[in-house]
């Protein structure tokens, strides 16, 4: 497997994330987990009555403040977001491993690490209890990008090799940056999962070990029919999910996909088409 330094630091979510400006809007927490150790989070809260609740898994090296764009977006239109940090896969966990291994080794014993997405999906958990408290009513549903995607997967249902069962705790998932076979999930994978899933990538997104970004589509063919969307924007790369070098046309691409898929309800109706962007459901 091969993969550039440069490439390496688009790909992190921690180099791609940690340089946005701080926003003011969001609400510091803190979730305990059932060792004891207590979970940074950030909240966004809606101005209104709140229509459901969202958790943001971030990719690995990550931390609680990214995702702002996505995380402020879903609170203006009325949801409760929670983006939690995952300690045993962020960025102190990935800054001590750089010390020791290559850029490429470093990112791959963090996506394959069992223990890490056994945490992600505890905290997880307690950041949907936490938002339920706050916000009873309306669909939950987790988004997730990189690593997120696949503790998103892994979530709703997925087959992986890591050991790792998911619980099925949301209504609609949305996984950003989703992987093929391969490293984390098996061939077939995504055969057992049922709820609405929606899945972005971009022309651009190419996957770690060098696969092209059509490896991203893989999940989308293999998951039974029944509300699956895939959507593929023209020339956005992996960071651009992350929320860096994002323009306003290509921000507006994602989130207005990402509301489309969740105020579709039941119906699970395709939006119009939009200029740079694929949109396919099954």
């Amino acid at each position: 497997m091969r993969m550039t330094l440069r490439m390496f630091y688009c790909v992190l979510p921690v180099l791609c994330l940690t340089l946005s400006s701080p926003v003011m809007a969001a609400q510091s927490l803190k979730l305990l987990r059932a060792d004891r150790q207590q979970i940074p989070a950030q909240a966004y809260l809606p101005d209104a009555a709140c229509k459901g609740v969202a958790v943001i898994s971030h990719g690995a090296g990550g931390s609680e403040k990214g995702y702002a764009y996505l995380a402020e977006a879903l609170a203006a239109r009325g949801w409760l977001a929670v983006v939690p940090a995952h300690q045993e896969s962020g960025t102190r966990v990935l800054g001590r491993s750089l010390l020791r291994h290559k850029p490429n080794e470093a990112l791959t014993q963090m996506v394959t690490d069992s223990a890490a997405y056994r945490s992600r999906l505890e905290e997880i958990g307690l950041a949907k209890d936490w938002a339920r408290q706050r916000c009873a009513q309306g669909e939950a549903v987790l988004l997730g990008h990189s690593m997120g995607a696949a503790t998103t997967m892994i979530e709703a249902g997925a087959e992986n090799l890591v050991g790792v069962r998911g619980e099925r705790r949301f209504d609609r998932y949305v996984a950003m940056s989703p992987q093929g076979s391969g490293l984390i999930f098996p061939v077939h994978a995504w055969s057992a999962i049922r709820q609405p899933v929606l899945m972005l990538t971009g022309t651009r997104d190419a996957e770690l070990g060098g696969l092209s970004w059509q490896s991203r589509t893989e999940a989308f063919t293999e998951m039974p029919p029944g509300c699956k969307w895939l959507g593929v924007i023209d020339e956005a790369t992996h960071s651009h999910f992350g929320g860096r070098g994002l323009n306003a046309a290509m921000e507006n691409l994602i989130t207005s996909t990402v509301f489309s898929f969740l105020d579709g309800g039941q119906r699970c109706v395709l939006p119009a088409p939009q200029a740079g962007l694929q949109l396919q459901q099954r």
